[in-house]
């Protein structure tokens, strides 16, 4: 009805316009005088919403339509002009600010109305003269600056039509963040902070409680639409979601109402976060009770977190417990004064006073004649008998913004005017001229408080935490729980006492609302298909992966020594694994070393001191000894395969296995050379035996050993083994080994070793028929067989095994086929010499050979 009204209200004043003189200057449409006013050299215009609402008029387009009849009284812009009319009676008293040159006011009434808003702002501009001129229509405005107004709406209409004429437009109350587009209006300032810092105050408030899942409701309008898509922006830059955000106004019908009932009460989140205002609330409480919509957590604006008459209206404590932002509290020297003083208001407006009067005593006042009045108002009414409303002051701090207004245009006048002892210049200073230094002004109050504005034209933002208490009494009380200032860096900005705060249900425990519980360390968010980021699961991180803070995105990978412990929340250094001597399995190892090495010995010590009987002498004695030496060493070898792997322990337990078990191949190949050359010997005519005789062994032996160290001196030489971490066998472990480095040359020793074994066992099983004397061939044979087999399987098992059984598997090996050498060569002569000591005879000897 409103855009309807302001719209005709265009034509009807484009029509009147065409058919007047094109160059006559006379006033288009209808007068509008002022509600309060005063005279003075500079004249400071208000707007205010004296009436919250106004009749709807049905409009048929045929008739000009009628001005709006404004109705429901409102108190707190009755205070707010009061708050002006203190302001500029005390600058007018001031010797310093403005000497010599008085402030005036002209305050209209808006009625919440954007096309009155309008009509009264070019009204403030024009004047309200009716008289017809041959004059151009170039003159003075009529007011320096306007103060006003609460509401955004009515502010921006305002804020768009004086614009191109660069007359200021301070408002104490009008919060829109789409205000600040000093393109689109250039001549708007105020003294309240921005919904801007409001919204993004608020989402880190809510953020700072752990509210990731809300709902909200906003005034549909432009203070409620934009303060919640700034709210909702920062919001999901913090991880906040909003499960619904409904839109409000006092004009929805029924049914959009009981549809906003049912969201609220289908949703699952416990936290509303309210960009509305009282007006608003006022429908939405009674609603709110009748539908049980109780014990949920408010979160509100400064619009409404600090109205006394909201908590008046909350009788079935709907908003227990709220929280929100509001204007810091203050104190104006002598203001509440002057506003309880309605006898001011009187002497500047009797037709308003009149209206307020019967309003706050609810009785009619009328004058009969100069003396006499009828019944009802006597005029001798006391404040105390009038609505605690008017007489509370705890919207001082709007007040206060209303003060300052009219102070920051004082300080720009005494500024341009060059004020010390008096002004210089009485005239009216240029609006441009005006409004550029009114946007560089900066003064400090009487009471501290510096006001200036920003580049868009807005003040600092500073703002009480407040919260929602009940007292003894079941009444509302506004106490403040911390201080929110954007000034300070962004982590303190917030500073809040949390203990101090009673929440919802009048609980002093934090209200928990989240679709999803948040996820411990040792989990990731993984988000729900289909559903905000606020909703998810929470995944297990993998294996060597870890999240170590609550609700984490993602699991970070440990580093390449690290693992992930079973809760997944901490990376610990790998187990380091190596056949070590402390575990059961390398003390065996070593144990069965250390046995065959003394076993060996003990043989050794046996063939010495029998060396000199047939089966020693038979036997090739000198090759036997070296052969017990060999084995000895490979015993002993094993051991260097045994503890944490070093750059020498890694080079020592491959080249000293190569040397040592070449050096026992190379003895047991001698052996079996010497039985096949000594049955040669035997032979009528044959002298063979001359040419395989000790110094040939020896040197065989000697030739077969150094080939080997050859072999792995060139390799230590090229590419020589070094100590490894592992890091591919297992995830959680760090296996420790030698690295073989040159490959070719770990299989070149082993390839050499399988040479010689393989060449031993042929010739001895070739020579295993031989007659008894030279029976050691059948052994030898076992013996090769056995170490033949031990490391022909050696190799796959070698290559499969993990780890340290990869040494543990080599070890046996070397530990196998050194047992099968020494049992099956040198353990049936023991028996002989130990328990068949009869048979040790060289005629015993001989007596077989003949028997052969």
């Amino acid at each position: 009805m409103e855009p309807t009204f302001a719209l005709l209200h265009v034509v009807m004043v484009i029509i009147s316009f065409s058919k007047s003189n094109g160059t006559a200057c006379t006033l288009q449409g209808e007068s509008v005088y002022p509600h309060l006013s005063k005279d003075g050299d500079i004249i400071v215009g208000g707007m205010f919403s004296f009436h919250s609402s106004w009749e709807i008029t049905n409009l048929s387009y045929l008739v000009k339509p009628p001005q709006l009849k404004c109705t429901s009284l409102d108190v707190r812009n009755l205070q707010y002009s009061q708050s002006l009319m203190f302001a500029v009676e005390e600058i007018n008293n001031s010797s310093s600010l403005l000497p010599g040159v008085s402030l005036g006011y002209k305050i209209y009434d808006t009625c919440t109305s954007k096309a009155v808003g309008v009509q009264v702002a070019l009204s403030l501009v024009n004047g309200n003269e009716k008289s017809v001129s041959d004059e151009p229509c170039t003159k003075p405005a009529q007011v320096q600056a306007i103060i006003g107004e609460s509401f955004s709406s009515v502010s921006m209409a305002v804020a768009m039509s004086i614009g191109p004429f660069s007359i200021p437009l301070i408002s104490h109350g009008a919060t829109c963040e789409c205000l600040s587009d000093k393109r689109k209006y250039p001549s708007f300032l105020r003294t309240i902070p921005s919904d801007y810092h409001m919204s993004r105050a608020l989402a880190e408030m809510v953020r700072h409680f752990g509210w990731t899942w809300v709902g909200a409701i906003r005034r549909d309008d432009d203070y409620g639409n934009s303060g919640m898509a700034e709210f909702t922006e920062v919001a999901e830059q913090l991880g906040i979601c909003l499960e619904y955000s409904l839109p409000f106004y006092n004009t929805f019908s029924q049914r959009k109402v009981l549809g906003i009932i049912e969201q609220i009460k289908s949703s699952t989140s416990r936290v509303i976060v309210g960009f509305v205002d009282a007006g608003d609330l006022e429908m939405l409480l009674d609603a709110f009770f009748e539908h049980n919509i109780t014990g949920y957590q408010w979160v509100g604006t400064e619009a409404w977190i600090f109205d006394p008459v909201v908590a008046k209206m909350d009788k079935h404590n709907i908003l227990q417990g709220a929280i929100g932002l509001a204007v810091p509290n203050t104190n104006v020297n002598g203001l509440k004064e002057f506003i309880l003083d309605l006898n001011r208001v009187k002497s500047a407006g009797s037709a308003i006073f009149t209206k307020y009067w019967e309003t706050f005593f609810h009785c009619k006042y009328t004058v009969q004649n100069e003396s006499e009045r009828s019944a009802g108002c006597t005029g001798e009414e006391t404040l105390s008998e009038m609505n605690s409303i008017f007489t509370d002051m705890s919207l001082m701090p709007y007040f206060n913004n209303v003060y300052k207004g009219v102070y920051a245009i004082a300080h720009t006048l005494h500024d341009i005017l060059g004020c010390k002892e008096t002004c210089q210049r009485m005239n009216q200073p240029d609006p441009l001229t005006f409004l550029e230094h009114l946007k560089m002004v900066r003064f400090k109050t009487k009471g501290g408080e510096e006001v200036y504005f920003d580049k868009n034209g807005d003040p600092v933002a500073r703002y009480e935490v407040i919260n929602w208490q009940t007292s003894a009494e079941e009444h509302h009380e506004f106490v403040i729980v911390g201080l929110y200032d954007y000034t300070f860096p962004v982590h303190k900005r917030l500073t809040l006492n949390v203990s101090s705060i009673v929440w919802a249900q009048n609980t002093n425990k934090v209200p928990i609302s989240v679709c999803s519980e948040s996820c411990t360390p040792g989990t990731r968010k993984a988000v729900q298909k289909g559903k905000p980021v606020c909703c998810f699961d929470c995944i297990p991180c993998a294996e060597g992966e870890i999240s170590n803070m609550t609700d984490s995105v993602k699991c970070e990978q440990c580093y390449h020594d690290y693992w992930s412990n079973s809760q997944r929340n901490e990376c610990i250094t790998k187990e380091i694994e190596y056949l070590s001597y402390e575990e059961t399995m390398g003390i065996l190892l070593t144990i069965v070393s250390i046995v065959g090495a003394f076993m060996t010995l003990a043989i050794l010590v046996v063939f010495y001191r029998y060396k000199d009987t047939p089966i020693v002498k038979a036997h090739n004695s000198e090759l036997s000894f070296l052969l017990l030496f060999s084995l000895t060493l490979c015993f002993l070898c094993s051991l260097t395969f045994i503890g944490q792997p070093s750059e020498w322990s890694c080079m020592l337990r491959h080249t000293a296995f190569g040397i040592t078990f070449v050096l026992c191949i190379s003895c047991v190949l001698g052996k079996t050379i010497v039985v096949l050359m000594a049955f040669r010997a035997t032979l009528p005519g044959s002298n063979v035996i001359k040419w395989f005789g000790p110094p040939q062994q020896r040197l065989s032996v000697l030739a077969f050993t150094l080939i080997q160290v050859i072999i792995c001196m060139l390799w230590l030489t090229t590419s020589p083994p070094f100590p490894f971490k592992n890091l591919k066998v297992y995830k959680e472990k760090i296996i420790l080994e030698c690295n073989l480095g040159a490959s070719i040359g770990f299989w070149a020793v082993l390839g050499y070793i399988g040479i010689l074994a393989s060449l031993c066992f042929v010739l001895a099983f070739l020579a295993r028929k031989l007659p008894d004397k030279f029976n050691e061939a059948k052994f030898i044979t076992f013996s090769m067989l056995i170490f033949c087999a031990v490391w022909i399987t050696f190799i796959p098992s070698y290559v499969s095994s993990p780890g340290k059984f990869t040494v543990a598997v080599e070890i046996f090996a070397i530990l196998a086929s050194s047992f099968g050498l020494l049992f099956c060569i040198f353990l049936p002569k023991c028996y002989i010499i130990i328990l068949k000591p009869e048979k040790n005879t060289k005629k015993q000897l001989m007596g077989k050979m003949q028997n052969k």
